[in-house]
């Protein structure tokens, strides 16, 4: 008899940490790797926000809080969502979690049954499948298209509702495609959510401030006010604030969730950091002037990749609307191979080839639910980015 658990049977380790460790452990090796895998901003975290941490050091605010979230950060989350997505909570229809997968995680583990399904359009953040998993759910992922910008139609969604279905995760924009949902296309969604009153929606907001091109953001309950008892929206300081390492992520939720995932982290973690508590009330209180010259910088960073992808032979990928990746297809590269004999039979196998023979570490597709695709982080510098577009050019001709 096995001493772990059938559960952890059902899960994976995540890809996108397998790769960046790694492109990590190979660099510490001596080899020359330049590391597109980690989905973080290379940006540091804004002063403001430091100083914040260190004055709430210094006046002693280090001690529990409650189990999800101090009620100065609650009150901050729910002005956020007033101020900025037209959404109206209390207090008490607020979680905080450590990061967004927390939160995320604290939603499924409360409310997940065997034989609950979750509908998830891929190409998907890894966690999304294994967490549902992990809750005892059964994840229910709908293929979008290249064609279609990897965007999930509505009749897409009609065919995967079933009487069983119990949550609809939606990403926009989206790790790993960038993919951005306008409101009639948002719209066009939440109609056939209105038909299935028992479908609930959990949104993952993370990458909202991150857009390009005068692409507007708008979040479901947003889009489709009779939406809202039954909508999870979620959203952290991860992305836009470039602080991954602090840990938080937040949500706004009817009441019963939320005491429901405050049950759920009452008994697993207990309270976030609460000097990342501090940090966070300042990076959602305080200037945000910052916002707009990082997007700037991404927009350039974005468009200095596509420019280089879409050259290659055999690369096609589309403009993504925001978030700081880009999700190629290879499909016209299947089945050739290495000068040293290596077939590239998907994307697994073009990933490794182009990692060992190039030193360029990237995210096969299959990871992500959709294949033959790979995904980019281009949250790095623009010499980075340069130097890794041209070893993937130079990996792809040399295919044969």
């Amino acid at each position: 008899m096995s001493f772990l658990s059938t559960t952890l049977s059902r899960v994976k380790p995540s890809p996108t940490v397998a790769v960046s460790t790694l492109a990590q452990e190979l660099k510490a090796a001596g080899q020359d790797v330049i590391g597109l895998g980690a989905g973080e901003p290379d940006f540091d975290t804004p002063q403001t926000i430091k100083d914040a941490a260190v004055a709430a050091i210094a006046a002693g605010k280090t001690k529990y809080t409650a189990p999800d979230g101090m009620p100065e950060l609650k009150q901050a989350v729910c002005d956020k969502f007033a101020r900025e997505n037209g959404l109206s909570y209390t207090t008490k229809q607020i979680s905080v979690g450590t990061g967004g997968k927390q939160i995320l995680y604290n939603a499924l583990m409360a409310t997940l049954n065997p034989g609950d399904e979750v509908v998830i359009p891929a190409p998907y953040w890894v966690s999304y499948p294994d967490m549902v998993l992990l809750a005892g759910g059964t994840p229910v992922p709908v293929e979008t298209t290249l064609e279609n910008r990897f965007k999930l139609t509505p009749e897409q969604l009609e065919a995967a509702i079933t009487p069983r279905t119990k949550w609809f995760i939606f990403n926009s924009p989206s790790n790993p495609t960038g993919a951005g949902y306008t409101r009639e296309e948002l719209k066009a969604l939440t109609d056939v959510l209105m038909r299935h009153p028992h479908v609930w929606v959990m949104t993952d907001d993370m990458y909202e401030h991150l857009t390009y091109d005068g692409f507007e953001f708008c979040t479901p309950a947003q889009v489709e006010p009779a939406l809202y008892e039954r909508t999870l929206t979620c959203n952290g300081v991860s992305k836009a604030y470039a602080m991954t390492g602090w840990r938080i992520g937040y949500a706004g939720g009817p009441e019963h969730l939320i005491a429901a995932m405050r049950k759920i982290q009452s008994q697993s973690t207990s309270n976030p950091c609460t000097i990342s508590q501090w940090a966070a009330l300042e990076a959602l209180n305080g200037p945000q002037d910052f916002l707009a010259p990082n997007n700037a910088i991404f927009k350039h960073r974005r468009d200095l990749v596509l420019a280089a992808l879409n050259a290659i032979d055999g690369i096609t990928c589309p403009t993504p609307e925001g978030a700081f990746y880009v999700y190629p297809s290879i499909a016209g590269l299947i089945g050739k191979t290495t000068p040293s004999g290596t077939l590239i039979d998907n994307d697994e196998s073009f990933a490794k080839a182009l990692l060992e023979d190039k030193g360029v570490a990237v995210v096969f597709g299959a990871a992500f639910g959709l294949s033959p695709n790979f995904r980019i982080s281009y949250a790095t510098s623009d010499e980075n980015l340069k130097e890794a577009c041209a070893r993937i050019a130079a990996f792809c001709a040399d295919l044969g």
